[in-house]
């Protein structure tokens, strides 16, 4: 059954709200894959911040040519499935890399990462770098360790003071050998 005009418009313009939420991009070549994997890895990637769709080659290359993304005509070729980023792009690469090593059914076939296209070994490279969550909490640390030394250097004297004083305060009340 053919699309209408309309209906292709609609579909276009849904593709290009994505295109311009999104953070980053991988494009995925799925043919063989089963419903409920399929379903798994959407629920991988939902986890992650983001959406995974299936999406009409011919479309996405008019969306992608609106939103000024350079596009692989190679890449728009057989089954393409795409992950959108819509908070985290590691995270998102990596649930995908991470479905694509487990499955014989699922090939990265290339990306976006801010509008600029990437290729298959970079997403897998994004794939490595830990999640945000992460990356915060390391910069957190990072960015403490420095205040906590001070604060310890600080207190040195004052607890050594408290030291001699309390040595002091035993030996007065230790009682005397006779």
């Amino acid at each position: 059954m053919a699309i209408t005009k309309q209906k292709k418009e609609v579909i276009i313009a849904q593709y290009a709200d994505w295109l311009g939420r999104s953070r980053a991009l991988v494009f995925t070549k799925y043919t063989g894959l089963t419903v409920s994997n399929l379903d798994q890895l959407r629920a991988n990637v939902r986890e992650a911040g983001g959406e995974f769709h299936i999406m009409k080659n011919t479309l996405a290359k008019i969306a992608f040519e609106k939103a000024g993304l350079e596009i692989n005509e190679e890449d728009f070729q057989g089954d393409t499935a795409v992950g959108f980023a819509f908070q985290d792009s590691p995270g998102l690469a990596k649930s995908i890399v991470d479905f694509a090593e487990e499955s014989d059914f699922v090939e990265i076939k290339m990306g976006y990462l801010n509008g600029k296209l990437v290729t298959s070994a970079e997403i897998v490279a994004l794939a490595k770098v830990p999640p945000l969550p992460v990356v915060r909490g390391q910069l957190l640390g990072t960015l403490m360790a420095p205040a906590s030394k001070l604060a310890r250097v600080l207190a040195e004297p004052g607890r050594q003071i408290a030291g001699v004083l309390k040595a002091y305060s035993e030996l007065d009340a230790a009682p005397e050998a006779a």
